[in-house]
């Protein structure tokens, strides 16, 4: 069972293509999505159980920030074993071409981090939606 949980643009909509984008170096970039999860409560993070989390510097799919594939904590079962890790994919060129500055992707770094955490842990988008994310 797969629960993709593509995170968007917070407008909904595919990023804007602009000259005034900023192009977060990929190391540095990095170091953003490591603070966002360093960020996340310790029982969460403790919680997290068989996903690997990585930076894509290509470009991703039209629109995605993020992606979730796996199987949602909420889904397994006591069955669950010898499975590959789930993995979120957090896209670097897609944040950098929304945002101006490194503080806005720093805020849709850590924005898109918690949205795909929140999949991992079988929260769906509908509810995302209802509690602002």
């Amino acid at each position: 069972m797969s629960m993709p949980g593509p995170a968007r643009c917070s407008s909904g909509a595919p990023p804007a293509d602009n000259d005034a984008v900023i192009d977060v170096d990929p190391g540095r970039f990095e170091e953003l999505v490591a603070d966002a999860l360093d960020g996340l409560p310790e029982d969460l993070g403790r919680a997290m159980n068989n996903v690997a989390i990585t930076v894509e510097h290509r470009p991703g799919p039209p629109g995605l920030l993020g992606l979730y594939q796996g199987v949602p904590l909420t889904s397994r079962t006591s069955g669950y074993a010898g499975v590959l890790p789930d993995r979120i994919t957090i896209y670097r060129l897609a944040i950098c071409a929304m945002c101006h500055s490194e503080d806005e992707v720093r805020r849709q770094v850590r924005r898109t981090v918690i949205h795909e955490v929140a999949h991992h842990f079988g929260i769906d988008d509908d509810r995302l939606g209802e509690l602002g994310w």
